[in-house]
């Protein structure tokens, strides 16, 4: 068995904000069978890493080491391992997934939840590449999505609305997506239609449909989580179980529709059932991932409140 390793790592001791949280060492223990080490190259800042240990939460025992996806190095195999898209040896270049205690120089995961790095990503993009495309791809999955459909995407040109469009173009569904105007550029890379939000955006949606010959809205995806998403979404789509928020559950029991969230198992299992197809799109190069700015590792404080300011205009790797 591989000896323990020190490293370094990020822990919530308590609930709070990110400056009360400690960055620390911590001993990585040796993986046993099942599980790997990784050594991180980059890690995703994600609003669920803050949100999740925000405040005390039913299941969640403090301290929370912080981070929920990685890309980088396997350092140690466990005995008879092997990761999800096969074996693994010390050296290969993988992601992981749906782990604990990402903000970190290594770690020790269960090799369940590691795959392959798509070798046309850097680490920082990789490790930003499988909760925004999951997140999207459960949501084309709950209003099912299918060639030849029109849909309305809300804040289309955040890092989940990015991975919906590329997603969607793939599939033949046509996308009118709502950005601000300073990043049409991003719907517009990825095949979808921009329209600006604010007062009017329904009158909009409809001239910009009949421009581009879009008869009708087959569904709605929310990624804003604004009164309008909803109010815009409910106006032109007729069939409510057809709209999907990942912004708004409250909006979603009180008029009906569809809330997608990773803690549902079923989502979970859906999303984790999305992995290998992420991974095989981005090495065609038919997924990437719209990067704003990389951080040290020892300024993750400072990350997470250049993505709480909104609109950082990509994802953001923290580099150890």
């Amino acid at each position: 068995m591989a000896p323990q390793r020190t490293a370094v790592h990020w822990v919530a001791i308590e609930p709070g904000t990110p400056d009360a949280w400690r960055f620390e060492q911590y001993e990585v223990p040796a993986p046993a069978p099942g599980e790997v080490t990784i050594r991180v190259r980059a890690a995703g800042v994600n609003p669920a890493d803050a949100k999740h240990v925000a405040s005390a939460r039913p299941g969640v025992e403090f301290p929370v080491p912080i981070g929920y996806e990685v890309s980088g190095v396997i350092t140690a195999v466990g005995a008879d391992t092997e990761v999800v898209t096969g074996p693994v040896s010390v050296g290969d270049e993988v992601i992981a997934f749906r782990v604990t205690g990402g903000y970190a120089t290594e770690l020790t995961v269960p090799a369940q939840k590691v795959l392959r790095k798509p070798a046309a990503l850097t680490h920082a993009e990789a490790a930003n590449l499988l909760l925004a495309g999951s997140t999207a791809s459960a949501m084309l999955h709950a209003v099912g999505a299918g060639p030849g459909e029109a849909l309305l995407l809300h804040a289309a040109s955040g890092s989940v609305g990015a991975s919906v469009l590329q997603q969607a173009r793939a599939q033949g569904i046509r996308i009118i997506g709502t950005a601000s105007p300073a990043r049409f550029d991003v719907v517009r890379r990825f095949g979808g239609i921009p329209v600006p939000y604010g007062e009017g955006l329904v009158g909009r949606i409809r001239a910009a449909m009949e421009e581009a010959g879009v008869p009708a809205i087959d569904a709605a995806l929310d990624a804003a989580g604004t009164a309008e998403a909803t109010e815009s979404s409910l106006a032109l789509v007729g069939d409510r179980r057809r709209i999907v928020t990942i912004a708004a559950p409250r909006d979603a029991a009180e008029h009906g529709f569809q809330a997608s969230s990773g803690s549902d198992p079923e989502t979970a299992r859906f999303r984790d059932a999305a992995r290998i197809r992420l991974v095989e799109a981005a090495e065609r190069g038919d997924l990437v991932v719209p990067m704003a700015r990389e951080y040290p590792l020892a300024q993750a404080p400072e990350a997470l409140r250049f993505l709480a300011e909104g609109h950082p205009g990509g994802k953001i790797a923290l580099v150890p």
